[in-house]
């Protein structure tokens, strides 16, 4: 039993300190359990490390999971990964609180400064994500495709099935089969999706018992290759307008507040929960948005190393990272237009465009957003 006492307690101070995003993070447990307590080699964490930046969740929490259950077993992993999600959840609930008790007048005041400091913190972002994942031609080419489908609005599951099965037959050598099946689905799906985008579509409601916090935290969960950034997307498309006082400017609220707590950026699908549904709401999008961090590692861990090795199905894995780049760049241009609306929030934009390329540490995006806030406020 202290076994696991010490492993919670060692990874609930790591959540303290999960300042600064997932490479931050990972620095942090690489530096304390690899290089000073040796839990593991240095080229066994590369691996296992690789092999959750193919999938998709948080890959800080999948690796506190995963060092805890080489540690500790199954429950070992279990309490590291509660204990580094634990105090990013804390504090998401109290900034939640104290947000929805402030007055609306108040809120807009500070938050007019902060949406267009999102907007520049999702570019930059969409920018490092797409450096890293559009590492090849091929990879570039089935991101301009997602976007072309994802601006007919084509459902994501089919863009990630027309990238995925694209890329996956190009890297087993058949480039020409693979464009030519590529470009003939695109076309099939385009066709599909020009001839019903000027159709009236009809906005339905979404009730909480009809969908649930749940399945949209494991949506977010299960979806998000690439990086934590990449969720946005799919937390927007199934929460803005559809869950109750969920609108645009809540969502990039939201965004803002997880970026100056210590935790993994996934959490603002809490502070939605909590916008929505109190309490019980932001259990449920929580678990169901670790559930499946948790579930990869202390189940199917093994099974997964093995398979990412298999070349068409990391071929496959590479075309839907790709395709949720694409989505992302939808989105952000989205975002960009909506946040960006005059020459005041135009500066405040380009300023945190620039302090994003130009400072390094793991403070910067909680400054800039605190100090855009303060800007809001004065404007």
């Amino acid at each position: 039993m202290k076994i696991y006492l010490q492993i919670f307690l060692k990874f609930l101070h790591f959540g303290f300190l999960a300042w600064g995003g997932p490479v931050a993070q990972i620095g942090m447990i690489r530096d304390e359990l690899v290089e000073k307590e040796k839990w593991i080699e240095r080229d066994k964490f590369k691996r296992v490390l690789a092999v959750y930046q193919a999938l998709p969740g948080p890959e800080a929490h999948e690796m506190c999971v995963y060092m805890g259950m080489i540690r500790a077993g199954r429950i070992g992993g279990f309490l590291a990964g509660l204990g580094f999600m634990l105090p990013g959840f804390l504090f998401i609930l109290i900034l939640s609180y104290a947000y929805m008790q402030l007055d609306a007048a108040i809120i807009v005041a500070f938050f007019v400064g902060v949406k267009p400091a999102v907007a520049a913190i999702i570019a930059r972002a969409l920018h490092r994500i797409g450096s890293h994942v559009l590492h090849s031609k091929s990879l570039f080419f089935t991101g301009l495709v997602s976007v072309l489908l994802t601006l007919v609005n084509i459902h994501f599951l089919i863009v990630f099935i027309i990238c995925g099965t694209g890329q996956a037959i190009w890297v087993k050598g058949y480039r020409k089969a693979a464009v030519t099946l590529l470009m003939i689905l695109t076309i099939i799906a385009l066709g599909y999706g020009i001839i019903n985008y000027g159709t009236d579509k009809v906005k339905t409601e979404i009730t909480i018992e009809q969908t649930g916090f749940f399945t949209e935290g494991l949506k977010a969960g299960m979806l998000s290759f690439g990086g934590a950034y990449t969720v946005i997307p799919f937390l927007k498309d199934g929460m803005v307008d559809k869950f109750p006082r969920i609108s645009e400017s809540v969502f990039l609220d939201g965004i803002a507040i997880s970026n100056i707590i210590p935790a993994p950026l996934v959490i603002f699908g809490s502070f939605l929960g909590f916008v929505s549904g109190g309490l019980f709401g932001a259990a449920l999008m929580t678990i169901g948005i670790f559930l499946p961090a948790f579930f990869f590692t202390l189940i199917g861990h093994k099974w997964l190393e093995r398979a990412i090795e298999h070349k068409p199905l990391h071929g496959f894995l590479d075309g839907v990272s790709a395709s949720v780049v694409g989505l992302l760049a939808v989105t952000t241009f989205s975002i960009l237009i909506q946040s960006v609306t005059d020459i005041k929030t135009g500066i405040l934009f380009s300023l945190s465009i620039i302090a994003l390329y130009l400072l390094k540490t793991k403070w910067t995006i909680p400054t800039i957003v605190i100090i855009s806030a303060i800007a809001g406020r004065i404007i």
